[in-house]
């Protein structure tokens, strides 16, 4: 099953940002660079499953035995990735899950580990704030950690309590203390649209977290996924679906506190202080090669990154000549991958993209972010596409509302970015760039 070109949105009511000071490698190089830029790895296990997750993840004792042998096959694949030249160019690492702060000193050992073998610039941990003690905050930050993003989602209990939260609005703010204390750069996610939840807790929560001052603020509406319990509780008529308008009315406003005290838009779900957005974020929408570890784990590879890789992994596919990216996803369970002793006793779903579905993809990710179709994109997309056809789309976009140019004086070449009405029909201007591609990206199992 092909995971283009339908995104999951979790966010879709935004408007952009002109702040282009600091623009990613990938949305300004001529090319994008061929080994990883990027490195993610998953943590799948929490204390207890929330009301509304369907990712991967499992509940578990931070003493149960799978979580140490878990983190053991990381470190392995760790080392099988830097031996094979591929963590060479990784500025960039991202610790999510689940809740990784559920592993404890496990955590900043594996920190460690990343930071012997890659030595990023950037390294990121998943907490939530049960789980962050002021201990914890500053081993974390002495392993090599630099940014911490913690799980807040409500600053009112009773909103917590109501998502199968097991924090409260007090433990979150204490988090964020000890994350600050320890030197570490902190973002924080909030939810709307939640049982319980109106305009004005929204606006307390909202005030609040600006308050604490903390770096970078993630803004989500709550989502009813399949198989979760709160789809069950909507089913059943025992909890309303979640208002669009209500919801849209709560993003609006947290659009204006945030940009009135000084966070600027740079991504679809994301707001930062000037200098403080999160790079890992950036790479995953601006082209350049990532690579992934843990169940459910997600990859984009460039050609010449797949090559390296398929040395570790010898029976994965050859490439056809036409190829110039592909994407896996860790298929294991979470016990598959604990047991593993090596990439290859791993089992994968494998996509492929020639240079045009690469491009539209390219150009798909890029409007989720204030920088926008850049000069370079544009030049490198209508060298793949052909300028008419890539100049078509870009003009029944604008035609829409859903894309605007920014003004000559800004730049040399074609720079387009997202509308306010962009934002809110992402999903539109997403099937606009991505039809670009002409054909449906061909996929393939490969198990262990």
């Amino acid at each position: 099953m092909s995971l283009w070109p339908k995104l999951k949105i979790r966010l879709q009511h935004m408007d952009s940002c002109n702040e282009f000071s600091h623009i990613p490698i990938g949305f300004s190089c001529d090319c994008a660079q061929d080994m990883p830029h990027a490195l993610y790895l998953h943590i799948p296990f929490c204390a207890k499953r929330c009301s509304y997750c369907d990712f991967a993840t499992w509940v578990a004792a931070q003493d149960d035995v799978i979580i140490a042998t878990y983190v053991k096959s990381l470190v392995r694949s760790l080392h099988q990735l830097a031996s094979g030249g591929l963590l060479s160019a990784i500025q960039t690492v991202y610790i999510g899950g689940g809740t990784p702060s559920l592993l404890g000193e496990k955590l900043v050992e594996l920190v460690q580990e990343i930071c012997y073998v890659c030595n990023p610039l950037e390294l990121s941990c998943e907490a939530n704030p049960e789980s962050f003690s002021q201990k914890f905050a500053q081993n974390l930050a002495s392993a090599g950690a630099t940014r911490v993003s913690l799980g807040v989602q409500s600053l009112l209990d009773q909103e917590l309590k109501a998502l199968g939260r097991i924090h409260t609005a007090q433990t979150a703010r204490t988090a964020i203390g000890y994350a600050k204390q320890a030197g570490l750069d902190v973002s924080a996610d909030l939810m709307c649209g939640i049982p319980l939840q109106t305009l004005q807790s929204w606006e307390y929560s909202v005030k609040q977290l600006i308050a604490s001052e903390v770096d970078h603020i993630s803004i989500y509406p709550l989502m009813i996924e399949e198989d979760t319990l709160f789809w069950k509780q909507c089913q059943d008529g025992l909890l309303a679906w979640p208002d669009d308008d209500a919801q849209a009315s709560m993003m609006h406003y947290a659009q204006q506190a945030l940009q009135e005290r000084g966070y600027s838009r740079y991504e679809v779900a994301s707001y930062a202080r000037i200098h403080k957005q999160c790079q890992h974020n950036l790479a995953y929408w601006s082209g350049v090669p990532y690579i992934a570890l843990g169940t459910s784990g997600s990859a984009m590879l460039s050609r010449q990154a797949y090559e390296k890789f398929c040395e570790l992994v010898p029976h994965m596919p050859l490439l056809d000549k036409t190829i110039s990216r592909v994407r896996y996803t860790i298929t294991s369970t979470r016990k598959q991958v604990a047991a593993a002793k090596s990439l290859a006793a791993m089992a994968y779903e494998l996509e492929f993209l020639d240079e045009q579905q690469a491009s539209a993809e390219d150009l798909m990710l890029a409007v989720r972010t204030s920088y926008g179709i850049t000069p370079a994109l544009y030049e490198r997309s209508a060298k793949a596409l052909g300028v008419q056809k890539l100049d078509r789309a870009l003009a029944h976009a604008y035609e829409l509302g859903l894309l605007q140019q920014l003004p000559q004086n800004q730049a040399a070449k074609q720079w387009w970015i997202p509308t306010q009405r962009g934002w809110l029909l992402g999903n539109k201007l997403y099937g606009i760039l991505w039809g670009l591609a002409q054909r449906p990206v061909e996929s393939v199992q490969i198990e262990a």
